[in-house]
């Protein structure tokens, strides 16, 4: 029998609702093993306010992952949970919830990526893909970092800075986007994370 057809994605979140959000929290999407755990600088209020990874719209992030292969079909939000069936995972770098992330200090990413680090040790993921490459050199003390494969693994993981996917970000359109995305799979399916480095 053929699935009915999914109604658009168009959440609908008053703006107290919104304001409401600030500072929570979002869930980890997470699992030990994964092929690849994706990491965003921070949720953006909407993302907080219905608990959803990259819940804007306009956030280019669930279109990329799907241009690049790594889903077979476009997922929304609201269907994040599945990406554990690809061995996909999603966290953040600052677990708080903000209008933007330059509301974030730098203490604040740097204390991120501490914790990111040990969340990684723990689930041990083979790759580590931040997505946010200025955000990704203050929480990594690495101010000469470009987007791509890294020479620093963690404990065996490698990791991969990719663009910010906000809409916000016009210099990456979404072809650009998905390309860079997809070198990131084709690593996944050929490498392992640490074993192509060299010494670190």
């Amino acid at each position: 029998m053929a699935r009915p057809p999914r109604s658009p994605y168009a959440p609908r979140v008053t703006p107290a609702e919104l304001d409401a959000a600030r500072d929570r929290l979002v869930p980890d999407v997470a699992a030990p093993g994964l092929r690849v755990l994706f990491c965003g600088i921070n949720p953006g209020l909407l993302s907080a306010a219905l608990g959803r990874h990259f819940a804007r719209p306009g956030n280019r992030f669930w279109p990329v992952l799907h241009l690049s292969g790594f889903t077979s079909r476009l997922l929304r939000p609201d269907e994040q949970d599945d990406l554990l069936t690809y061995g996909l995972g999603i966290t953040n770098v600052v677990p708080r919830a903000s209008a933007r992330a330059d509301e974030l200090t730098d203490q604040e990413l740097r204390d991120g990526g501490v914790s990111l680090q040990a969340r990684v040790e723990r689930l041990k993921p083979r790759w580590l893909a931040v997505a946010g490459i200025t955000a990704y050199r203050t929480a990594f003390h690495d101010k000469g970092a470009q987007i791509g494969r890294q020479e620093r693994t963690i404990a065996g993981t490698g990791i991969w800075a990719l663009p910010n996917p906000s809409g916000l970000n016009a210099r990456w359109t979404v072809g650009a986007m998905a390309e860079e995305f997809a070198r990131l799979r084709v690593a996944t399916e050929t490498e392992t994370g640490a074993n192509t480095h060299g010494p670190h």
